[in-house]
This record gives structure tokens, sequence and C-alpha cells, in this order.
């Protein structure tokens, strides 16, 4: 479908890309990898045409179209989200006005049986059936699927496209591509800005799409779950495999060993040849020999070793020593609007050694709750209690704006270390956050954005602390430097608050999950991907329970199209048909749903019950009823949480069919 034939590319004396060759085929999901500044990127760049190689060429077949998602994308306006995402439709829009063109030509026609007439009618069947392919009968329904899926909400359907911040922006980048459709689709860092749910959406929506994928990502388990091949950029030379993220790991550590093998090899023949060449070079009798061995050594092509990855190691300095409770959140209440609640009376208990991430939608309040903890944020009502000894470190984006811009790079880090094998050791800790060589003797205010970032957070990590709060610390970290970290607060002894998307970050050393959700929030003792696998399976659930009850209104409105009307009455009987089915479904669906509620209440109200229980100072007179009381507890806090995920589910299900019946009309 597309191909690269000796394509290079340099800045300045260097070369980017020399004489590369690539071919991209029908249907292949391809991972860019590579560290940061190899020209990922730029070859991105080069297959869409935004760049112009300095040789070779690029051989695309025939109705090849090609869409492109960058990282930075503009800021749209005048138009509305809805109408916006529309508009990019343009294949079907334009089929769409011709059909209505040709309809309306065809009523003023007073004689059918021309040639005229049926050629018009011809042409308009050729049109029905393309927009039929193209899913144009579907159209509105396919914008609102993909809207949804990216996270908005229909309430932000009307609103204007600039009343959106720069992530939802990428996602309306990201929408009006997926509605495109086109036969190549390259996207440059997809998941920045989405949050879990999103991103899994998108995850499912690649899977089965039907055209090529090129993609630049950092999210591991992203590139594992969709590439079937992986093209690696390293030092101007590209590598392949035939194989998601993991097998080009595994592949490339095979490769790397081989070559270190060869090395060695190699350096041991050279020493020989060199002792041979010492011992016997003024012999005149051996003269000739020695020239000979000469000459050889000077043909041997240089054999290049990678660093091994695995190498770079990071330690912090011992967690300072704290009480067990770090924080007791009791009925916390926020709003910005003194409305409506972004956290609406939440209790939590972060205990010493947890290492908890913090996940949910986009606005539900994660990095909110945060800021109160790290005592940068105000609340309404509620408790928020910092346990002993507590030392919190803050870290998020904005924290690159409290560096000194005249101080250089290692100069930052030396002002921060306090101890003395951390200060040994910080070129190999600045080299893990992507400084190398004489980058650490730049002044902090040269850097760009994501630069001070790297510092902000690399800073932050050699400070000494006993709980860590992480706003998403991995934003502007190549994958080598997201494992450094994973790596490091593994193996940290204080306790870790840490908000992100990247599920493969997380699942390397998170003990516990805090869902925030509507206000609420939902613990999950389990790791990342024992989450990710609950919150799958009831998302595929959903989606079987929606398809069963989805095709109604396109069918209706398919046959509208096709011209198979219904009579006013067929279409009166249809209608109340479809309304009593849909209303047999919701009767016992309301009912469980009471029926959950009513136990919810029988819990909370027992839970209460043993609270106050517990909390007197006779509790603990006798052991035997303590026990009994303390198990009990505990079975009770289980059978809410699972009354929650039920109640979850099934207003979920109800809210499907209640849509489904306002829509038929």
């Amino acid at each position: 479908m597309i191909a690269l034939d000796k394509i290079s590319v340099a800045f300045g004396a260097r070369d980017l890309f020399k004489d590369v060759r690539l071919r991209f085929g029908l249907k292949e999901k391809v991972a860019i990898v590579g560290a940061n500044g190899t020209g990922k990127s730029t070859l991105l760049k080069i297959i869409c045409g935004i760049y112009e190689p300095d040789s070779g060429s690029i051989i695309k077949s025939k109705h090849t179209t090609v869409g492109y998602l960058p990282q930075e994308t503009v800021v749209l306006s005048g138009k509305t989200l809805y109408e916006e995402v529309y508009s990019s439709a343009g294949d079907i829009k334009a089929i769409q006005n011709e059909i209505s063109e040709i309809e309306t030509e065809l009523k003023e026609f007073e004689d059918q049986t021309s040639e005229e007439y049926l050629d018009l009618i011809q042409e308009l069947h050729d049109l029905q059936v393309r927009f039929a392919l193209l899913e144009g009968y579907q159209l509105n329904a396919k914008v609102e699927k993909i809207l949804k899926g990216l996270g908005f909400s229909e309430s932000d359907f009307k609103r204007q496209t600039e009343e959106f911040s720069g992530g939802w922006q990428m996602r309306i980048a990201l929408a009006k591509l997926l509605l495109q459709n086109p036969n190549v689709l390259l996207l440059d860092e997809p998941t920045n800005h989405l949050d879990m749910d999103s991103l899994v959406w998108l995850e499912n929506y690649l899977k089965s799409y039907s055209g090529t994928i090129i993609l630049v990502s950092h999210d591991r388990k992203f590139l594992d779950n969709l590439a079937t091949r992986t093209i690696e950029l390293s030092n101007g030379v590209i590598s392949e495999y035939a194989g998601n993220y993991s097998y080009y790991k595994m592949e490339k550590e095979k490769r790397r060993e081989i070559t270190e093998n060869q090395f060695k090899n190699r350096q041991k023949y050279i020493k020989e040849q060199e002792k041979f060449i010492e011992r016997f070079r003024y012999k005149a009798t051996k003269a000739k020999a020695v020239q000979s061995r000469i000459k050889m050594l000077e043909k041997l092509d240089e054999i290049e070793l990678e660093e091994d990855e695995s190498s770079v190691r990071f330690t912090f300095p011992p967690a300072t020593h704290s009480g067990k409770i770090t924080y007791t959140i009791e009925k916390l209440k926020k709003s910005y609007d003194g409305k409506k609640f972004v956290l609406d009376g939440i209790d939590l208990i972060i205990t010493r050694g947890e290492k908890i991430a913090l996940v949910g939608a986009n606005g539900a309040g994660k990095s909110t709750l945060s800021r109160i903890l790290a005592g940068l944020e105000s609340y309404q009502s509620g408790k928020v209690e910092q346990g002993h000894f507590v030392e919190t470190k803050y870290f998020a984006q904005n924290q690159a704006e409290e560096l000194n811009p005249e101080m250089t790079v290692l100069e930052t880090m030396e002002s921060a270390s306090t101890s003395g094998e951390v200060y040994k050791s910080l070129r190999t800790i600045l080299g893990g956050f992507l400084f190398h060589g004489d980058d650490v003797f730049k002044p902090v205010g040269v850097l760009s954005g994501g630069e001070k970032s790297r510092l902000a957070l690399a800073k932050m990590l050699i400070e000494p602390s006993n709980f860590l709060i992480l706003d998403e610390p991995t934003n502007h970290l190549d994958m080598r430097s997201k494992d450094v970290l994973m790596n490091a607060l593994k193996k940290y002894q204080g306790t870790i608050l840490v908000v992100s998307h990247d599920r493969e970050f997380l699942d390397g050393f998170i003990t516990k999950i805090v869902e925030v959700k509507s206000g609420n929030i939902k613990t999950y003792n389990c790791s990342m991907k024992e989450f990710s696998d609950i919150k799958e399976n009831e998302l595929k659930e959903l989606k079987l329970f929606e398809n069963q009850n989805d095709g109604y209104r396109e069918d209706m409105q398919e046959e509208g199209n096709t011209k198979n009307e219904l009579t006013p009455y067929e279409r009166g009987i249809e209608i109340k048909k479809r309304k009593k089915e849909l209303t047999k479904e919701i009767t016992p669906l309301k009912k469980r749903i009471n029926e959950i509620e009513s136990e919810l209440l029988k819990n909370e109200t027992r839970k209460s019950e043993i609270e106050e229980i517990m909390s007197s100072e006779d509790f603990y007179k006798n052991a035997e009823k303590s026990i009994e009381l303390k198990k009990e507890y505990s079975d009770i806090l289980e059978n809410i949480e699972h009354l929650n995920k039920k109640w979850d589910f099934e207003t979920e299900k109800l809210n499907i069919l209640l849509k489904q019946i306002s829509n038929i009309n």
C-alpha cells in the first residue's frame, strides 16, 4: 500500500535516516519505537507528506487515503463539537448531497420512461449503494459512538469546540480522523490525553479497524495489544521485528547477546593478531605475514554494541519513618462552582507502604484529590488528616515552573541531593531521565517544557520523603525512562499515590486501585492488570447488552432512506410494539435496582452501627465478640463493594433502554 524507497533525512551533520527502505501492507498494524529524538514523528510526517525527505521517494497505491494525528493539534473554533466531527465525513456528505440533487431532479420529470430519467435512476441506485457501503445511513450513530467512546457526554455535543482544553482538542481531532476512516491511519502518541476508559475503547476500536495503522506510542500495553509488527529507530538504523512490543523486546535482547558474543570473539581475534604483529614486527622473514595481518585488521568492520537497557538503576534515598496511617479522609466534599461536587463525601484511609493508583475519567476529580492531599487545594467540608511524621513530595507537570532557570541540570540535582550514595550516581540518574553527555551542563532556562518536567521529576525523587504524590509522571518519558522510574517506585519503602493512565507502568508496582467516578470512590485491592480485566469484562457485557437493544432506530432510518417506508398506521403499530418490548425489559430491571438499593441501605446501616460499637472504649474488652464483629464488618464492606458494582451495571443497562425508548419516533 505504501513503500519508502531509499529515504534519507539529515539534520545538520547528523543522519536521521540513510537510504531507508520500508513497506507497509494492507491491514497491518505497525508500531514505530525508539528513544526520544530518533525520528519517529519525522517518519510519520514523511509518510503523510508533511515533510519532504532529502532524497528517495514515497510510493502509494492508487486510491490510498492517509489520515494523520500529530502530537500537537490546532485549537478548533466556530462550530459545535457535533458539527465539527460530523463535517469531517466529507465523502459521505458529498454523496448525500448528490442523492438529494438527483431526487429533486427526478421529481421534475414528466416522462418517466425517457432514457435520461432511467440514467438518473441508475446513477441514484449506484450512489445509494456506495452510501450504504460507507455506512452513511449510520453516520449519526457512528458520530455519537465515537464521541462517547472518547469520553464526551451528550451535553458536550452542543458546546463550541473552542470551549474545550488542549487534551480534549486532541480527542476532537482523533474523532474526526476515525470518522473519516482513511486506508492508512498515522497516530503519533494517541493515548497522551486519554483516560483509562477512553484508552481501552480506542484500543478495541483500532483492533477491528479495516485499514493499515502506523503508530507511535510510549504506552507498552497499547502497543502489545495492537501491533503485529514493530520497527525500531536507533542511531539512524532501522530494525524490523515480526511481532508486538513484547516480542520486539525479547528478540532485541537475543540479537544484543549475539552481537555481544561476536564483539567478544572479534576482540579476542584482534588481540591475537596484534600479539603476532608485535612479536614479529622486526623479523624480516615474517615481514610479509605481519603486513598481511595489519591490512586484514584495517579492513575489519566495526561491531557497535548497544548499551544494555537493564543497566540503568536508580534507588530512592531511604524513606523516613512515619506513623501507620498516612492520611485519613472523611466525608470530603469539593466543588468549583458551589453546585456540582467533583468529590461528594468521600472516605479513604491511606496506610504506610501502600502504592495506590488513582484512576477514572478525565475531570472525575483525580488531580483535585491529589492536590488536596498535597495541601494545594481547598475543599468545602469534611476532614483531611495527615498522619504522624508524614513527609509529602508532590509532582505534577507545572512543578517545572519552580526550577531555577539560572542553574544547570546537574547543579539542580546537586542542590537536592542529601545522600552521598545518591550524589555519586547523579549522572546515571540523569541519563535514566534522558539527560546524556553535555546535556547535564545546560542551563534550566534553555530546556524545553518536556525536559523541564523530566528534571523536576528526577529532582523530586532524590529528595527525602515517605509519601509521594505523582500526577501523570510518565507524560514526557520514553519507555526506558519509564522502566527506570517504575523499578525505583517498586523498591520505594514509603507510600505512593499516583495518577496515571499508563497500565503497564502502574502494573509494575501498584498494590491498590482507587477509582474516582461521579463524585465517589471505589477501592479495588488488586493489581492494575486484574482491574483492567474487570473493566474490560464489564465493558463487554454492556456492549453485548447495548447491541441487543440498539438496532431499532438505525433500521427504521435505513428503511426510510431506501424508500421502503411503512405506512403511518404500520409505523405506529411497529413503534407501539417496540416500546412494549422495551418496557417489558425495563420493569424487572427497575425492580432489581430497587432491591439492590434496599440491600445497600441495610448494609450501610449495619456498617454504621458496627463502626459506632468499634469506636467505644469497651469494644476490645470482650475478645470473642470483637473478633466476630470485625469479621462481620469485613463481610459487610465486601457486600457493599459487590452491590455497588451491581448497581452501576444495572443502572447503565437501564439508561441504555430509556434512551432507546426516547429515540423511537
